[in-house]
């Protein structure tokens, strides 16, 4: 087999083999002006680690650290500490709180040389997952959520107030997530971005905000939104394009709806007459460089280089989210590994184990295609490695 050439795998067992594409070749930006675009990174672990399922996680902070550079480093905000398939799969409280501090530091030095906040260049997660997976009173909720909000605006990094579990089962109806937002929204010094999570991320969340019914739940958003002088914007992982953009019409001015429909951006972030949504994306951390090539093409009032670019990386990050959705983060990992910007693939709670390796195929596939592998001969050796260990291709003694 020659580097020019990847071998697929399907799920039958049998493989094929593709010619491998050029990986586009992107100029780094001095902004982005159109639209405000946030890339959730993951974390990589330490490779002597023991980040085996239930311990706590041990992070190479280099690689940790220099991935969120690369991401700033085409002109996109990062969202860290709010990734849902590992902070409550693998990413203890101890280590969001240092990947917290340690993320905020480094963002100090890109907000000095953009000419910008803190905030607008790193947001941060923060919800209650730092207690016990235990019923919890309202009262309880608040606290919790409050406990977090000070750790994160001590730093200066913005906030993203994260769908919370212990809510979604502590609340009885839509007042009592109004309650609760209220007192949260009045402690926080600076606006938010509020967290639409949806059970396809997260099935505990089902029902959020206190209504299984899309056509209630938009409404007691849309409500603790008016009530509050402290909202920057919305975040919604729904996965469904037309709710996202009925909410994006209602929502009130300077109050910015945030995508977060992996499935379904390029339209969204193309917007239509009556607006467009921002980003923050998951699928991001996978494409920079594409996503920020894009935004600039918009940046330019060209639609058409926007689509161009972009379009084709939706096949990509709808493999990578394919159900079950909560173990996304598996390909973003998977991609970062390839692209040589972590020297394993491994992840906190061994999580690089819950794709299948005819799964990461159809990943190495659509990322071929798009040109996303962005050192093809690096991600051909690599991808060769892990198949001949996973015994698709023969090695040594049978």
């Amino acid at each position: 087999m020659t580097a020019a050439t990847l071998m697929l795998l399907a799920s039958d067992g049998t493989t094929t083999t593709v010619e491998q594409t050029e990986p586009w070749r992107f100029v780094r930006p001095e902004a982005l002006r159109s639209r405000t675009a946030f890339a959730a990174a993951h974390v990589v672990p330490r490779v002597a680690g023991d980040n085996t399922p239930g311990v706590p996680a041990e992070i190479d902070w280099d690689s940790t650290l220099a991935y969120r550079h690369h991401l700033w480093s085409w002109g996109l905000g990062v969202a860290d500490a709010m990734d849902t398939a590992q902070r409550n799969m693998g990413l203890d409280p101890a280590a969001v709180r240092e990947l917290i501090v340690r993320s905020a530091a480094e963002a100090e030095g890109v907000a000095r040389r953009r000419g910008a906040a803190v905030s607008d260049v790193l947001v941060v997660g923060v919800g209650t997952d730092h207690l016990p997976d235990d019923d919890l009173s309202l009262e309880a909720v608040v606290e919790a959520y409050s406990e977090q909000l000070a750790v994160v605006e001590e730093t200066g990094a913005g906030v993203v107030l994260m769908a919370s579990r212990h809510l979604a089962r502590a609340a009885r109806s839509a007042a009592d997530y109004a309650r609760v937002y209220r007192e949260v929204l009045e402690r926080a010094m600076s606006p938010v971005i509020l967290h639409w999570l949806g059970p396809a991320f997260d099935p505990r969340l089902s029902g959020y905000f206190g209504s299984v019914d899309t056509r209630d739940a938009p409404r007691a958003l849309l409500d603790i939104i008016a009530a509050s002088d402290r909202v920057r914007g919305v975040k919604m992982s729904l996965l469904d394009a037309d709710l996202e953009i009925d909410v994006r019409r209602r929502l009130p001015d300077g109050v910015r709806l945030f995508t977060g429909d992996d499935f379904g951006y390029v339209d969204l972030i193309a917007g239509d007459v009556g607006g467009h949504s921002d980003a923050l994306l998951g699928a991001f951390a996978a494409i920079a460089p594409h996503a920020s090539a894009a935004i600039q093409r918009l940046d330019e009032d060209d639609v058409d280089g926007y689509r161009r670019i972009l379009g084709p990386t939706e096949v990509l990050s709808r493999r990578i989210f394919a159900a079950p959705t909560p173990f996304y983060k598996t390909g973003i990992a998977f991609l970062s590994w390839l692209n040589g910007r972590q020297s394993g693939f491994s992840m906190v709670g061994g999580l690089q184990s819950a794709r299948s390796l005819p799964h990461l195929s159809a990943i190495v596939e659509a990322a071929n295609a798009c040109g996303a592998l962005e050192d093809p001969e690096l991600a051909a050796e690599r991808w060769h490695a892990l198949l001949a260990v996973g015994g698709v291709v023969r090695i040594g003694r049978t």
